[in-house]
């Protein structure tokens, strides 16, 4: 009988530490929403220790978000857990992951301790997590670098002392599968007390070999993966929640084990994570690139014709990837627009609703078609919440072949509306400058990406910029079918995000 595997999403909390990839609370909250859409097991929700919008943000998913278990990681120390309890207190069900690392070279260098003191440090943190909850899970950090011997004393302690959940973290991405795998089969058959506790796995992708020792693990007894939405992570990343997945779904044969996810909302979480984070997944990606179901080779495509198995191991409607579907036009009404929304899995008050479907209805004017992609984007761009300190009322932009580009842009600045001109090298950056000299903002422009929502030459452009101010990144999005004006929406919604940062203030104008 096959296995069925836990996936634990940690997309809100490891992943969301990759630089740049930050999110408010109402983004979190958007992305533990269609979290449980996909029917992950357990969302990793934060970090209540590290700040107090941590802690926010985990509380208001535990309170708002119905379906999976939700997790709030802690260092092995009391007020950390107690931090993590009050977080996750709104939760139907609730779980406090704690850790301690347990390699010599952590023991020694960052901890300042010896191991017996790290293994009294473990088995006290799970102890007092359990006065919590009934569902502790205990991570020995740098599992992979930690003497054998020690790391299996450690995991029967924890169990002993109320663990339910045991991970074994690839903290540093130092494993090879085949290696990695040994070391979980070793923990299976040395540790007695192991049939009391799901052993789960947490694997960086430093190599590029942490969806294959994820897999290794679950081959050697593994009941949990612990993974993230595109593979977003520090450093290089974690393993992709969405190739792990398929990757049992495709080969049962070798694993015998399955997952509880609904695997046709994974491209809709990996496009939202997308929007959201502005981290434009590689065209190549396994199962949620451009390309993962692209075939140009002659060959493949005469092989698809005749049998689609010739050379798809698995269909694209199997993971959500559908064609393009025309669902609206000018003529449409609100209800049908609010239907359709619905039918996407967005959920919006009046307010937002209206300022959607007014957005809707320019597009529509001039689009010949709108498809899904549109909507999504447009209902993206305009309900991502964040205090508008500047709202971008007009502009208008001269350029062409052999003439300085200049833009004219109109601007409500708290309230108070402002005009003004910039000149540029293009036709975007004339709009940025004549931004800039009406905010007076000197937040530093560090990334800038444009892409067509769908095809045609009137598609819609989606525009994704990163600035700089006080030492953070902040991302705005934008979309319109004038990419220059997308380009100015993200700008400015990027600045807006910066402004109501409280210590980057300064730096985005007076």
């Amino acid at each position: 009988m096959a296995r069925t595997i836990r996936i634990f999403d940690t997309t809100l909390r490891d992943g969301e530490q990759c630089p740049g990839a930050s999110m408010n609370r109402d983004e979190k909250l958007r992305m533990a929403q269609q979290l449980a859409r996909l029917k992950v097991d357990v969302i990793e929700a934060g970090f209540p220790a590290a700040s107090e919008d941590d802690f926010a943000g985990v509380k208001e998913i535990a309170a708002h978000v119905e379906g999976p278990v939700i997790a709030a990681l802690c260092r092995a120390r009391k007020p950390d857990i107690d931090r993590a309890a009050e977080a996750i207190a709104p939760a139907p069900r609730g779980r406090i992951h704690t850790f301690i690392a347990t390699s010599p070279i952590h023991m020694a260098h960052k901890l300042r301790m010896e191991p017996d003191q790290v293994l009294d440090a473990a088995v006290e943190a799970v102890r007092h997590a359990r006065t919590y909850t009934d569902d502790v899970e205990f991570s020995a950090e740098d599992a992979v670098r930690s003497d054998p011997d020690f790391l299996c004393r450690v995991t029967a302690a924890v169990i002993d002392a109320g663990a339910t959940t045991v991970n074994i973290p690839d903290t540093v991405g130092f494993a090879i599968p085949g290696e990695f795998g040994r070391l979980i089969g070793s923990i299976m058959e040395r540790v007695p007390n192991v049939g009391r506790a799901v052993i789960s796995v947490h694997c960086h992708n430093d190599l590029g070999l942490a969806v294959a020792n994820s897999l290794a693990a679950v081959a050697a007894g593994a009941g949990q993966v612990e993974c993230t939405v595109n593979g977003i992570g520090e450093r290089a990343g974690n393993a992709s929640l969405e190739e792990v997945v398929m990757a049992l779904k495709v080969r049962p044969d070798l694993f015998y084990a399955d997952t509880g996810v609904e695997t046709t909302e994974i491209t809709r979480t990996s496009r939202l994570l997308t929007s959201i984070t502005g981290m434009v997944v590689q065209p190549n990606k396994a199962i949620v690139g451009a390309n993962a179901f692209a075939h140009e080779a002659g060959i493949h495509q005469d092989g698809l014709l005749k049998h689609k198995a010739t050379y798809e191991i698995m269909p694209p409607e199997s993971v959500g990837l559908t064609a393009h579907h025309l669902v609206l036009g000018k003529h449409s009404g609100r209800h049908a627009f609010k239907d359709k929304l619905t039918e996407l899995g967005y959920t919006l008050s009046d307010a937002e609703l209206d300022r959607a479907f007014a957005r809707f209805k320019h597009v529509a004017d001039r689009k010949k078609e709108v498809f899904e992609e549109d909507l999504a984007a447009l209902v993206d761009d305009e309900i991502r919440a964040v205090p508008e300190r500047y709202v971008l009322v007009g502009l208008e932009v001269t350029s062409g072949i052999g003439v300085k580009a200049r833009a004219r842009a109109t601007l409500t600045v708290d309230g108070e509306t402002r005009s003004g001109e910039g000149a540029g090298d293009g036709p975007v950056d004339a709009a940025y400058n004549a931004v800039k000299t009406l905010t007076g903002s000197i937040a530093h422009l560090t990334d800038y990406k444009v892409q067509a929502v769908s095809g045609g030459t009137d598609a819609q452009g989606t525009v994704v910029v990163k600035v700089e101010a006080d030492g953070r990144v902040f991302t705005g999005h934008g979309t319109d079918t004038d990419t220059v004006v997308a380009s100015a929406r993200a700008y400015v919604n990027a600045l807006n995000r910066a402004a109501a940062w409280p210590h980057a203030r300064r730096a985005t104008g007076p």
